[in-house]
């Protein structure tokens, strides 16, 4: 069974920068898109910013402009580069993925098209 292994949080100071990375665990297999999701306390989790395995990407407003995500498709390995961080961007961060491959915006946004998932790392922005 394939896993997602997250790495790269820590606290930073706002303004400041990260980068998370994402590798598989167990079984290996090409991934047709990947992403990055983020919960805060008390708070649903949201998507952050999503890659297809042929490079389309997508960012929440919140990041765009800020954060920067990358895939590696041979390796099945995620990045996800975080700049001018603020504290509305700490939370705990997920990376996730799916095998399938997804044509529209819309099924590359919907959450429930990741079946495989982190067990996440936590980002704290604070001074």
């Amino acid at each position: 069974q394939m896993q997602l292994v997250e790495s790269g949080g820590g606290l930073v100071q706002p303004g400041g920068s990260l980068r998370l990375s994402c590798a598989p665990s167990g079984s290996i297999f090409s991934l047709g898109l990947m992403g990055w999701f983020r919960q805060a306390p008390g708070k649903q989790r949201e998507l952050v910013a999503v890659i297809s395995s042929g490079g389309l990407t997508n960012y929440a407003d919140s990041v765009k402009g800020r954060f920067t995500i990358s895939m590696d498709n041979a390796k099945s390995t995620a990045s996800l580069q975080m700049n001018s961080l603020k504290p509305d961007d700490t939370a705990v961060y997920y990376c996730a993925g799916s095998r399938r491959r997804f044509p529209s915006l819309r099924s590359r946004l919907d959450i429930n098209n990741y079946d495989i998932w982190g067990q996440g790392t936590q980002v704290t922005v604070s001074s």
